[in-house]
């Protein structure tokens, strides 16, 4: 299959991220993308970035009262998610790193099966083919490859599907990564790349992991179109993103956008944030959220009152005791269910390994 260059100009990101709401929460036309969202969805961004935080607080009380093994907050993250998961067709598919909370949220993921992963009870609850959302990723930039490949295989299957691939900044500094990306740029994979660049791989700050001017520049070298936006504005996300599903259902390729964010909680709950950054530097990202600008452009706006205010914080409460009434103290089932759904056919090495384990069990 040729490949169809583009010009290195049409490459390249605009000096500055596309941002429509400022952090104060008024709006900025953009020439190229206009705010032609309804009303109805303009409110239900907004509903799910807090239900998003909420979940996500609960998620953190959870692992602190031994209910979860490990967790990773999206605190400050809520508009790069939501705003990007909103604007992806019902048909397409989203492949998660381990931190989509807020994505999962917007696609209507059932968030009590995303827990029981944290907590070692199963992989995830939910259908993955049904919701068109693939299980959760916890090594780094795994999945970026597995997206790339399912995109391949629905373009030679001559459907319309798009996919898109959440990972963040660290992921980029893997080899998994530079791959799925030469084979998008080569392909013309229909897949956008979502890359939430929340400033820190774990305690290694961006300007440690390369020395491009951004990592939307690197998307030239794969002959990938880069793009940046204001990843705590949701509107931007929304946007940008929906502009570049339509680029790739229409033949166009992959896009790279680079969602500039800030992680204001630690990069797990087993990291100490305070070993690396300073809590000034976490409250002038607390300055920046995205939920509070959001809910000024609606009031500004008349899409918000306090009525529909206090219906949305009783959603995020009733969707937070959801999850604590089904995770805490769940059964954790037979550990052997572990080598159930590996390979269609068993092989002799997990026998062994299965093996092992049930006389470990046994005390033997």
């Amino acid at each position: 299959m040729a490949n169809r260059r583009l010009d290195p100009a049409d490459l390249l990101p605009d000096p500055e991220p596309v941002q429509l709401l400022d952090p104060d929460g008024n709006l900025r036309a953009h020439p190229d993308l206009p705010l032609d969202l309804s009303d109805d969805l303009l409110r239900d961004l907004y509903r799910w970035m807090v239900v998003t935080r909420a979940v996500d607080q609960e998620a953190i009380n959870l692992q602190r009262q031994g209910q979860l093994a490990v967790y990773a907050s999206c605190l400050g993250q809520e508009a790069a998610q939501v705003g990007s998961a909103a604007a992806i067709g019902p048909d397409d598919w989203v492949f998660p790193s381990y931190r989509e909370l807020g994505a999962a949220t917007a696609r209507d993921v059932d968030l009590v099966g995303l827990m029981h992963m944290f907590r070692g009870t199963w992989l995830s609850d939910h259908d993955p083919v049904e919701q068109r959302f693939g299980l959760m990723a916890i090594p780094i930039g795994t999945q970026v490859l597995h997206a790339v490949g399912y995109a391949m295989g629905t373009r030679l299957d001559g459907q319309s599907t798009v996919t898109v691939v959440y990972c963040g900044d660290g992921a980029t500094s893997e080899g998994d990564t530079h791959e799925a990306l030469t084979f998008a740029g080569v392909f013309e994979a229909p897949v956008v790349f979502l890359v939430q660049n929340n400033q820190y791989a774990i305690s290694v700050p961006f300007d440690r992991q390369t020395a491009a001017p951004s990592l939307a520049h690197k998307a030239v070298g794969y002959g990938i179109p880069g793009v940046q936006c204001d990843g705590n504005d949701v509107l931007a996300s929304y946007l940008v993103t929906r502009r570049a599903v339509e680029r790739a259902r229409a033949g166009g390729g992959p896009t790279f956008i680079e969602a500039l964010t800030y992680r204001r909680e630690a990069h797990t709950t087993s990291d100490d944030a305070r070993r690396y950054r300073s809590d000034e530097e976490v409250a002038g990202a607390a300055a920046r959220d995205p939920i509070a600008r959001m809910a000024v452009f609606l009031r500004g706006r008349g899409l918000l009152d306090d009525d529909l205010q206090a219906d949305v914080d009783h959603e995020a409460v009733q969707r937070a005791r959801a999850i604590r009434d089904a995770v805490f103290d769940a059964d954790h089932g037979d550990p052997m269910e572990l080598f159930d759904h590996v390979y269609v056919d068993a092989t002799g090495h997990l026998d062994g390994q299965a093996e092992r384990l049930r006389r470990e069990l046994d005390g033997a």
